[in-house]
């Protein structure tokens, strides 16, 4: 599975309420801006976000479904194991005077310890009517500032590296960076939105303190990459896909040939600001204010 295109009544900050041990440190001044940024994204969005209950979790479970299709979800028991075991099954509800807490937002991530201890990021899901609305980005902020309360500094995930949206959502709008590429990761998916497209993933890994990340969530200037090769994407990707499958198996076939001679390389992509990936040696960390000082 991936993340989806995505982009919370929202509890206040919790970590200062959260029950602690009483040699347990009290959260960092960076755990309090993490929730409060969540918080203002929650706010700007109309929605709360919030760790998940036992109630939540049929909800849960029909959002991945709806997104990826029917049995494409954990099911309910395996969810209620996950979030008993302290990972992060997530849901966003309607919010404001005179609306429903309906969920329209369900996140899903699990520690890992492949190249260092960090939060997987499986799923993220919004409803149809609310996706572009900020609801997705609002579940992410909130899972940054978990995983930082609980000590875990970096977050991965995989996406296809051909839908255009989610390439600057992860790499421009959060700040992380792309780490490997993966042909056909997920094997075939026949699912609602890879239909039998290949399942080639970029992964991603999302450094939750970095000056990279924190550049990006104050929206602060993206650097202009140097490199010379260059890639185009499609506006939308996912359509031009229902519409000509043999033209976007042409498009997967040529990307497939261009990221392999990139990482072959030891390049990495970013993104243009036409929104075209560029493939670049520069430090994920680069900072251009700093080279006009």
């Amino acid at each position: 599975m991936t993340e989806t295109p995505a982009e919370s009544d929202f509890e206040p900050p919790r970590a200062p309420e959260t029950p602690r041990f009483p040699d347990e440190p009290a959260p960092s001044d960076v755990v309090r801006a993490a929730y409060a940024l969540a918080e203002s994204a929650a706010d700007a969005a109309g929605v709360r976000v919030r760790d998940a209950d036992p109630r939540d979790l049929d909800a849960v479970v029909g959002l991945f479904e709806r997104t990826w299709g029917q049995g494409r979800s954990p099911d309910r028991a395996m969810l209620q194991a996950m979030d008993h075991a302290g990972n992060t099954v997530l849901i966003a509800t309607e919010s404001g005077p005179g609306v429903t807490s309906a969920a329209v937002g369900a996140t899903l991530g699990f520690l890992g310890w492949e190249g260092g201890l960090h939060l997987h990021s499986h799923m993220n899901a919004v409803a149809p009517w609310r996706r572009s609305g900020g609801v997705g980005h609002a579940l992410k902020l909130f899972q940054r500032a978990v995983s930082l309360d609980h000590g875990v500094t970096e977050v991965r995930w995989t996406f296809d590296p051909l839908i255009r949206r989610n390439a600057h959502v992860n790499l421009v709008k959060l700040g992380a960076e792309v780490t490997a590429f993966h042909p056909d990761f997920y094997g075939r998916l026949d699912d609602a939105i890879t239909g039998t497209d290949r399942s080639d993933r970029f992964e991603v890994r999302w450094r939750l303190d970095s000056p990279r990340v924190l550049r990006a969530l104050a929206r602060g200037k993206q650097p202009t990459w140097t490199g010379e090769d260059t890639f185009a994407l499609a506006d939308d990707f996912e359509s031009l896909r229902a519409d000509d499958p043999a033209w976007a198996a042409e498009r997967r076939t040529a990307s497939r040939q261009a990221f392999r001679e990139a990482f072959s390389a030891g390049l990495r992509p970013e993104l243009t600001s036409e929104n075209d990936y560029i493939f670049t040696a520069d430090s994920a960390d680069r900072d251009d204010s700093a080279d006009r000082s």
